[in-house]
């Protein structure tokens, strides 16, 4: 290459490195810049020396080990070499080789080390945690080693031992190719192959790598507690790993330790050749296959498998011990329920529990409260609002919440410029509430707080703030994408949209932050240094930036809590809530492991999907772990971005060896968790889905039931749309579940048995005293109460409803929404409340509760749509009074207090026999187990039961028909929907 074209590659080469280095710089300086903002500079000072002395010092490391062999290759080099044309040809790559050697082997050497350091540099979570590794106080069951060991030290020790491996294989290929180069070892010519200096050289590595092996075996013995081996599908070492895989693992230790030394001995000392060194690396193959391999498979197919409960039953049971410990499922309740009552006793309508069901649905109404309360076009509630309690007038109860945002993308086009975007609309405004069971004007909220004039429509909102607001401003929330440049020199020139006018929607309110959130960027360098960074010359330019100018960004709460603590990970939910005046995100953060032993792994992402998932929620990330903690709760200030992390679980090990890492200051003590907070700290929903999900199986404790299968539960779909195969969200709900001392806000969920869509148990996840409580109430087998779907299908398929809904839909070409159907026991029975929203065609409408859909006992029996809550309580009750007790035909220990029952005649009577022969198929279907001819037969009484009342009712006009089922004067042989079978479990 000339002189000009070397020049040439320099200059090109100087600037990349100048443009990569200069774009890490500012990257690095302007993060310091923002941690420094949230006072977090611990987190970024130590994670980034952590990541450069990794990088340094395993990157470092791997140079030397490769350079020193690529120079011992070299200098091991035979002195003469016999002649042949091979030598001849290498000869010219000895010449150009040589006279630069150093220059080769640095090079070499520092590009190998510098992608093992990059390689090293992202292992600094598990060397933070080895270095600051806390007892779990828990031993594993079969090596009586504390937990802490697989969490905190194995997967560094797995990463070194792969890395330990790496520098051999590369050695022993740097090393074979210098002394073929220099003519240590030969392929062609008279004599040996290979010079004794390169046989040892060569040999030792190959034995090193031999002794890596004999490691790996040893920790391959504590990684059998840690694979998926144990029969049904669980994790850690079953039968036939502690009976013969683990004996193997450590006799192929010793074998490779035996191994590695013949490998030395014979071929430098003894024989002096590499025959015996091969035949040792053959014999530990045939070993590992025979005794790793051939002899576990024998025992697992001759000893285990015609045993195979038995075998397992123990390691069966270490598994769901395991599971249980790790995600906190130890301490669960669980309590029966026997849901024995269908009839809804006239106690029901004065229940507490039933009249605090919730019926505002936070998905559904978002658009209700962007079009009421949002008065210009570019305020936005986001997809979903969210569900916290609030006490006003001394009444306790849910309140449905969510934040006024602006929206950037809804800014028009004459609004869409860079001053528009960032200096001007650059926070929302008020927190807007309203109680979660009470509706108004036509199907809407009541609002209570968040508003921003006093025009209020009369009777659709409260006449003043009932949740008051000290700070109502929002620069910190789920929709601020952008960033935001605030404040002013001269403080009277007041920029930023606030809000319209009180008095005229027209007008406008204009604001200049005075908080200390965001980076001042008054500062010339600082302000050249953003404009590199965000491409933007305004920072520059416009005289919008000022020496009192602060720059926000990452204003997202989400990402904010994930860059002040990227060792957490943070639920797809937050949600805001007022305290002390102000207005604060609240956020769980969950510490995950993936080496717990025994323990089941889970992949995060799958467990936490369901129906409202990406939909208002974030997706979690697709991690794979067995252990999880919900052990931080954590706020984001919503008007001067303040992070701050509260300890939650104060006994976890995990979230303290984090601590420790940063100094033992990063986390706020529980202790000094301002109580106004703990006020709005509820179950967080992504762990109570993991939860959920594992108590479907991990209830049952006794192995052999275990492994049979049979009381597995299920999460059942979406009731009002089963076939998208969309999990049932979760729902929280302020109320007093049967077995509780007081009312308690909890997130609940129903499930039904594996396979079968009847209701099988209820499970709640509630905070007493601030600590978590994960309680399940248990239906008894053979159950009859009807599971969600099952619920759904009844209610809307009733004839009377079926009717109603049919007139909301033919409406103004309307379209009927289900809001998420509740599932409550109350009054030793089971009540389902699922609110019935209507969107007109018209364009811009938004969803408009207008009906409730009720029911109670087995889910068919007793149903109303009602206007409200109260009606629908009192309708249910009235059913149950005109309903006499359900009697089974052939019962003769209750006969009917009439007597002999009345001879039907006519059309009434052809009804009769229909119905009969309808609950006839109902339970040959039943007892058949074919689950679509029962379907069917259900279909089939449901039709005949509406013709039997329709006769009824013309033969007896003045006979209550307020229920869909069968009537007081049904005859014996026609029992009511509550007698009919349904498929046993659960």
């Amino acid at each position: 290459m000339s002189r000009r074209g070397r020049v040439t590659v320099g200059v090109l080469v100087g600037v990349f490195l100048l443009f990569t280095l200069l774009g890490w710089g500012i990257d690095a300086y302007t993060d310091y810049l923002w941690f420094d903002e949230v006072d977090k500079t611990e987190v970024f000072s130590g994670v980034l020396v952590t990541r450069l002395l990794l990088f340094l010092s395993i990157g470092l490391a791997m140079a030397l080990i490769i350079a020193a062999n690529l120079y011992l290759a070299y200098r091991l080099r035979p002195l003469l070499r016999p002649h042949s044309a091979e030598q001849a040809t290498l000869e010219r790559y000895r010449m150009v080789i040589q006279p630069r050697l150093g220059t080769w082997v640095a090079v070499v050497a520092i590009v190998i080390g510098f992608f093992t350091g990059l390689s090293a540099q992202s292992r600094w979570k598990d060397w933070m945690l080895f270095q600051n590794a806390q007892p779990f106080g828990v031993k594993d069951p079969q090596f009586n080693v504390d937990v802490g060991f697989y969490i905190f030290d194995y997967p560094l020790l797995r990463y070194l031992l792969g890395v330990g491996f790496t520098a051999v294989v590369l050695s022993v290929i740097g090393a074979l190719a210098v002394h073929y180069i220099f003519g240590g070892v030969r392929l062609q010519g008279v004599g040996d192959r290979m010079t004794s200096a390169a046989r040892a050289h060569l040999t030792t590595l190959v034995a090193i790598f031999v002794l890596l092996k004999a490691v790996a075996y040893v920790l391959d013995r504590r990684a059998l507690l840690l694979e998926q081996h144990v029969s049904p599908g669980l994790y850690g070492a079953g039968y036939t790993d502690v009976n013969a895989l683990l004996p193997a693992k450590e006799i192929l230790a010793y074998i490779s330790i035996v191994v590695a030394i013949a490998i030395i001995v014979f071929s430098n000392a003894v024989m002096r050749n590499l025959v015996w060194p091969g035949v040792s690396l053959g014999l530990l193959a045939i070993s590992a296959v025979a005794i790793g391999g051939i002899y576990p498979l024998a025992v697992q197919n001759f000893q285990v498998q015609p045993s195979l409960a038995d075998k397992e039953a123990p390691y069966i049971a270490r598994s769901i011990e395991a599971t249980r410990a790790a995600f906190g499922l130890t301490s669960t309740e669980v309590r029966p329920y026997a849901a024995s009552s269908t009839v809804p006793q006239p106690s029901l309508a004065q229940d507490s529990s039933a009249q605090a069901v919730r019926l505002i649905d936070p998905q559904l109404v978002s658009q209700a409260y962007t079009q009421q309360q949002q008065v210009r076009g570019f305020y936005d509630f986001g997809p979903k609002l969210d569900v916290d309690r609030y006490t006003v007038a001394g009444k306790t109860q849910d309140y449905v919440v969510g934040v006024r945002e602006v929206n950037d993308q809804a800014l028009t086009e004459q609004q869409q410029n860079w001053l528009n975007r960032h200096t001007v609309f650059t926070h929302g405004y008020g927190m807007v509430a309203a109680p979660a069971n009470q509706v108004v004007c036509g199907g809407l909220p009541y609002f209570v707080s968040g508003f921003l004039g006093e025009d209020q429509q009369p009777g659709c909102a409260s006449k003043g703030e009932q949740i008051p607001v000290k700070e109502p401003r929002i620069y910190f929330g789920e929709q601020s994408t952008e960033y935001a440049i605030v404040g002013q020199t001269d403080q009277s020139r007041k920029v930023e949209f606030d809000r319209p006018q009180p008095q005229n929607n027209n007008a406008e309110e204009r604001y200049t932050y005075e908080g200390q959130g965001g980076v001042p960027i008054g500062s010339f360098f600082r302000r050249l240094v953003f404009a590199i960074k965000n491409t933007e010359s305004n920072f520059l330019l416009s005289d919008a930036v000022n020496e009192k100018s602060r720059l926000m960004y990452v204003r997202d709460p989400r990402s904010r809590v994930e860059k002040v603590a990227p060792f957490l990970t943070i639920d797809g939910d937050p949600y805001p809530a007022v305290v002390d005046g102000r207005i604060q995100w609240i956020l769980d953060g969950y510490t995950t492991a993936a080496t717990y032993p025994y323990a089941q792994r889970i992949n995060l992402q799958e467990e936490t999907q369901d129906e409202l998932t990406n939909r208002g929620t974030f997706a979690l990330a697709r991690d794979n772990i067995n252990y999880m903690r919900n052990s931080v709760k954590a706020t984001v200030d919503a008007y001067d971005g303040t992070v701050t992390l509260y300890e939650f679980d104060d006994k976890d090990p995990v979230l303290k060896a984090w601590n420790q890492a940063f100094g033992g200051k990063l986390i706020t003590p529980k202790a000094e968790t301002p109580p106004a907070l703990q006020e709005h700290f509820r179950y967080p929903a992504d762990l109570f889905k993991v939860q959920r999900n594992l108590l479907a199986r991990f209830h049952v404790t006794n192995a052999a039931e275990y492994f049979s299968g049979q009381d597995f539960w299920q999460v059942p779909n979406a009731p009002d749309n089963p076939d998208q195969a969309v999990k049932q969200p979760p729902y929280y709900l302020n109320v007093k579940l049967p077995g509780q001392d007081d009312t308690r806000f909890q997130l609940t969920s129903a499930v039904t048995p594996n396979g079968r869509d009847n209701l099988a148990a209820l499970i709640s996840g509630s905070y007493v005293d601030n600590e978590p409580r994960l309680e399940v109430l248990e239906l008894p087998d053979q159950t009859a109460i009807q599971g969600p779907v099952q619920v759904h299908q009844r209610m809307t398929n009733n004839a009377t409803v079926r009717s109603e809904l049919t007139l909301l839909s033919n409406s103004n070409q309307s379209q009927v929404l289900y809001g998420n159907l509740i599932s409550l026991p109350v009054g030793d029975g089971m009540l389902y409340v699922e609110p019935v929203y209507v969107k007109s065609g018209q364009q811009d409408a938004v969803p408009l509760l207008q009906k409730v859909l009720m029911s109670y006992g087995d889910g068919g029996t007793y149903v109303v749509l009602a206007n409200n809550l109260e009606d629908g309580l009192k309708a249910l009750v009235n059913q149950g009074k005109n309903q006499p007790p359900a009697t089974t035909p052939g019962n003769t220990n209750n006969p009917p207090s009439s007597g002999n029952p009345p001879v039907l005649t006519g059309q009434l009577a052809q009804a009769a026999a229909a119905l009969d022969k309808a609950i006839a198929d109902v339970k040959a279907a039943q007892q058949s187990g074919d689950f679509a001819k029962y379907g069917q037969a259900l279909q089939a009484l449901d039709t005949a039961m509406t013709n039997f009342q329709n006769a009824q009712k013309a033969a007896a006009p003045g006979t209550p028909s307020g229920t869909p089922s069968a009537p007081a004067s049904t005859p014996a042989s026609a029992p009511p929907a509550s007698a009919v079978p349904t498929p046993s479990g659960g």
